[in-house]
């Protein structure tokens, strides 16, 4: 048994070698290019969401605090005024002092 003997059935196994290593890097290659975004998305995921922040603000600015605040005293006057409706047929001395609540507000 020579050296020979054992290289020709490996010869001959080669192209199907060839065909599943091919296979296997096709398959791999897009993994790892997957697992490459996701890890630079992982490293610079800080950058990436103060960038998105920036954005947002550029299309919606932060309102100020006197727009806030009368935004929110609109919407308790238009509660209470919701309330009075609902409660005209009811009770119509408490509807009224909602509106008077709201009236003051």
């Amino acid at each position: 048994m020579s050296l020979l003997t054992l290289a020709f059935p490996v010869e001959a196994a080669l192209p199907a070698l060839q065909v599943f290593a091919g296979n296997v890097v096709s398959f791999v290659r897009p993994l790892l290019g997957l697992s490459l975004l996701a890890a630079l998305l992982v490293v610079f995921k800080p950058l990436l969401v103060g960038l998105l922040r920036a954005g947002l603000l550029l299309l919606k600015p932060r309102q100020t605090l006197e727009q806030r605040s009368a935004r929110s005293a609109l919407r308790s006057i238009l509660i209470l005024n919701s309330m009075a409706r609902d409660l005209d047929g009811v009770q119509p001395n408490l509807a009224n002092e909602l509106r008077s609540l709201a009236s003051r507000s």
